[in-house]
């Protein structure tokens, strides 16, 4: 079995008489590796070294900050196979995903460097005569990161990217459901030219660690990723320090499914969508509804669809479209919505159960009909492999249906009418919507929700623009100065 230590300062930090935290693979049950269970005193640590580190390392120069990044990604590409490997055993994601995030992890990194000569300030006219005003975009200082287990591995890179390339310096939590992956990427920071307290990685329960460093008076922004109730407790832990916050937390995507549809485009896509890591993306569709017209259609393709969805355990078996839940508490959970969902009226045409496996926490690939728009099923995130699925008469209603939502991170639509998609695209009130595709944002995209989905945004320049904060400089000159 595994053990990891907490990197701090440049240096990985030992594990006597720490309290440690069980890894669980979420395939087999099996404990794969311990990890430190992080204090407060630790929390302290990590920031002091981050705090000191960042004064020289915004001195330096954007383009070489960029170079240290670029160090890094080479040496995610070195290890990507072992990467996807650890991500698969702890998190159950198929191994072809877990190696798209561990190399576009580094794509990302390389990305997030290239801004080093492309973020700027700005020259602004003065109503005054021999004066100029200057705008710095200028770095932040200490940042803390605070990552859930969906995908963990290219979360540290969506976090300390923007920041390092920027001038500031971060703290990371990793989440302790799937927290081996960020102490490998602790090993590739070891071996890199990247400057002590630059990068530092506090593991632990967000209890303590999370609340620690969204509290700390020295952390000047917390990016969070995570669900709501996490997302509310750090804006009250980081409200003690007026600390700015960026999170992105749940999603209830809505499908909208118009008569003039390529219903088998939209049933492949919305079917990736649900099943992509098992349902446990805030961003995919988790609520379809289709037209009248077309529903008989596309319940039946859909059906078929979920009943052909091959799952399994991730590391012994490479053709599954589909691993398990995260955790035993996950599995619960999407169990006990969709027994909610039967319960408040919604009809069972697949799935809806435990997978009869002996170990391992899987639920089947399930779709309800006749979902009310009021119930849980159509307005709480299940995070699982579930689709509820209404109908809607017309553009209006279908709109009206989509936008009912305490949740706006992202929404999708299928149609062959460019007016009805232009419509839809103004009208849905979300960070982002999908026309004719499934889910899933580009890094030069801004990755940003509305109402209970967050607060700021992630990637393209808008999400670099977190990282920064202005120093506005007011220069009057003498004119006559010869």
């Amino acid at each position: 079995m595994k053990s990891y230590q907490m990197f701090i300062n440049g240096e990985f930090i030992a594990n006597e008489s720490r309290k440690m935290i069980s890894v669980i693979n979420p395939a087999t049950e099996a404990i794969v590796s311990e990890i430190p269970a992080g204090t407060r005193e630790d929390v302290e640590t990590a920031v002091k070294a981050a705090e000191h580190a960042q004064k020289s390392w915004a001195k330096l120069p954007a383009i070489v900050r960029a170079g240290y990044l670029k160090e890094i990604a080479q040496g995610i590409r070195e290890k990507s196979e072992e990467i996807a490997r650890v991500i698969a055993e702890e998190q159950g994601k198929i191994l072809p995903l877990a190696r798209v995030e561990a190399n576009f992890t580094a794509d990302y990194m390389d990305y997030m460097a290239e801004f080093a000569r492309r973020y700027e300030g700005e020259i602004i006219e003065s109503d005054r005569p021999n004066e100029n005003i200057f705008l710095f975009k200028l770095p932040i200082g200490v940042i803390g990161g605070i990552l859930p287990w969906n995908f963990p591995f290219f979360l540290i890179a969506r976090k300390l990217a923007p920041a390092l390339v920027t001038g500031n310096t971060i703290v990371i939590k990793p989440s302790s459901e799937t927290p081996n992956n960020a102490f490998e990427f602790a090993k590739i920071v070891a071996k890199t030219s990247l400057p002590k307290g630059v990068f530092n990685l506090v593991s632990g329960a967000g209890s303590v660690v999370g609340n620690a460093i969204a509290g700390h008076p020295k952390v000047g922004m917390v990016s969070f990723t995570g669900s709501v109730e996490g997302g509310i407790k750090i804006m009250r832990a980081a409200a003690e320090n007026v600390t700015k916050v960026s999170l992105e937390l749940g999603g209830k995507a809505p499908a909208i499914v118009m008569a003039d549809a390529d219903l088998d485009l939209a049933v492949k896509a919305i079917c990736a969508s649900r099943i992509i890591n098992t349902g446990q993306v805030c961003n995919c569709a988790e609520r379809v509804y289709v037209h009248e017209s077309v529903a008989e259609q596309f319940i039946a393709k859909m059906t078929v669809a979920m009943k052909n969805v091959k799952y399994g355990s991730p590391l012994e078996d490479e053709t599954i479209d589909m691993g398990p839940l995260v955790s035993k508490q996950q599995l619960e959970q999407v169990e006990a919505s969709v027994a909610k969902a039967i319960k408040d009226g919604a009809t069972l045409v697949v799935g809806g159960k435990r997978a009869d496996r002996e170990v391992g926490f899987y639920f089947e690939p399930t779709v309800l009909i006749n979902c009310r728009q009021n119930t849980d099923i159509m307005q709480k995130e299940t995070f699982g492999p579930v689709l509820p699925i209404a109908t809607f008469k017309d553009l209006d209603e279908a709109i009206e249906l989509a936008n009912d939502s305490d949740f706006g991170l992202t929404s999708s639509i299928y149609t062959q009418n460019i007016d009805v998609a232009m419509r839809a695209c103004k009208e849905i009130k979300f960070g982002e919507t999908y026309v004719n595709r499934e889910n899933f944002e580009a890094m030069q995209g801004f990755h940003a929700g509305w109402r209970k989905s967050g607060i700021g945004g992630a990637d393209g320049k808008h999400g670099l623009e977190e990282y920064l904060q202005t120093h506005v400089v007011y220069m009057q000159y003498n004119q006559n100065v010869k």
